[in-house]
């Protein structure tokens, strides 16, 4: 399933750069066999817990599983949501904007490569590399909407090719939460701890 997701979401961008509409079709096709693959493991899980009861590590592990899975389906659905925005812009007239989602979106997939890597190798340590480049890609986001806000003042005729990277790029910044997300249960897996709450409360200082 963590292949599958990071495939969908490396076909979507592909599509959206060269304009491959076959590609799009494909990133669905993938998008049906990862709800499929979520429903297995959750149904696995759950049977687990129920069956086994589970205690300390084995616990902390089964509901991780339970939750990555979820973030995995997720990615699923933005790279999802790419190919839908790729279809709709297929018409529009080609242009350069002043933005990098190839940059972007490479950075986004070693964050989800990385938090699938720290969860088959029960590696904290490189959780945290994830987490570390999730300010990153925020800054990436706010600026490609800051600059493609300005496009479109200055040149609206361009607006709907702008608007619809302004939505790719939050697309592949909530892919880059939901690797955050796989990071922060993988630490809370291997260690105990909840990063979330640590987190917040750094934020909110």
């Amino acid at each position: 399933m963590a292949a599958l997701s990071q495939q969908a979401l490396s076909l979507s961008l592909e599509a959206y750069l060269t304009g491959d509409l076959s590609l799009c079709d494909h990133v669905k096709e993938i998008e049906a066999a990862i709800n499929a693959a979520e429903r297995d493991v959750d149904e696995m899980a759950y049977d687990l817990l129920a069956k086994e009861q589970p205690m300390a590590i084995d616990l902390r592990f089964i509901l991780s599983v339970i939750k990555i899975n979820g973030d995995l389906e997720r990615i699923g659905d933005q790279a999802t949501n790419i190919a839908s925005r790729t279809q709709y812009l297929h018409d529009s007239p080609k242009i350069s904007l002043p933005i990098d989602i190839p940059d972007m979106g490479e950075k986004v997939g070693v964050m989800i490569r990385r938090a699938i890597q720290s969860l088959l190798e029960a590696d904290a340590k490189l959780a945290e590399s994830v987490l570390a480049m999730d300010d990153e890609i925020d800054d990436m986001n706010r600026d490609v909407q800051n600059e493609l806000i300005e496009v479109m003042q200055q040149h609206p005729v361009v607006s709907g090719q702008a608007l619809n990277a302004i939505i790719i790029s939050r697309n592949l910044e909530r892919a880059a939460d939901h690797a955050t997300n796989i990071a922060e249960d993988v630490i809370f897996w291997v260690r105990g701890s909840d990063v979330r709450h640590k987190l917040s409360l750094a934020e909110a200082d």
